[in-house]
């Protein structure tokens, strides 16, 4: 005890005891910005991979040797996302319109009277659209959804959660390879 307080007498005379408590009070929060910074830019290059495979995807979909095969699409895709991020859960949606002007914001219809907006066919959606690739010349939005755990633990400390959901769309229209027929849009009851 005697050593630690002849100690504590040396650095409070001392220019580096100054510094040395100068840095234990300031060290946390620039870690703790760093960290942010860290985590920030993880995400956004995330983000940045996500939407590059999905516009590559959106590409390839829109041609006649994949119309009849998505789920090999939605695997390469997949494929890709986890080559960065290995424990991603990556979703997919399709929605088909016969034209861009078709597009209508997304209208939900409780169908369940839960007050809980459930997934189909629990709840209804309407945009305009129905679900699928379409057909011959349709306009498919493709939204692809990754999920996954943040690396860093500044999600603790700033009381967020660990995981994390991103989400890339692309529109595209079909080729018309085929004799296309029109879209029935879906209808909630």
């Amino acid at each position: 005890m005697i050593g630690t307080r002849s100690l504590l007498r040396r650095l409070r005379r001392s220019e580096r005891g100054t510094a040395f408590v100068e840095f234990a009070l300031t060290a946390p929060v620039f870690l703790l910005i760093l960290l942010g910074i860290f985590d920030y830019c993880w995400q956004m290059y995330a983000q940045q991979v996500l939407q590059g495979v999905v516009a590559k995807a959106g590409r390839d979909a829109t041609l006649e040797e994949f119309a009849a095969d998505q789920e090999a699409l939605d695997d390469v895709v997949e494929a890709e996302v986890k080559k960065v991020f290995k424990n991603a859960e990556v979703s997919f949606n399709r929605r088909a319109f016969d034209d861009y002007s078709e597009i209508k914001p997304l209208r939900w219809v409780d169908m369940n009277d839960n007050g809980v907006q459930d997934p189909s066919p629990d709840d209804c959606w309407e945009d305009g659209g129905k679900q699928g690739n379409g057909g011959a010349d349709d306009v498919v939005q493709y939204t692809v959804s990754m999920r996954f755990n943040r690396v860093l633990p500044v999600w603790k400390m700033l009381g967020q959660p660990q995981s994390t959901t991103l989400t890339s769309t692309t529109l595209l229209r079909n080729q018309p390879f085929a004799a296309g027929g029109e879209i029935a849009p879906e209808q909630c009851p």
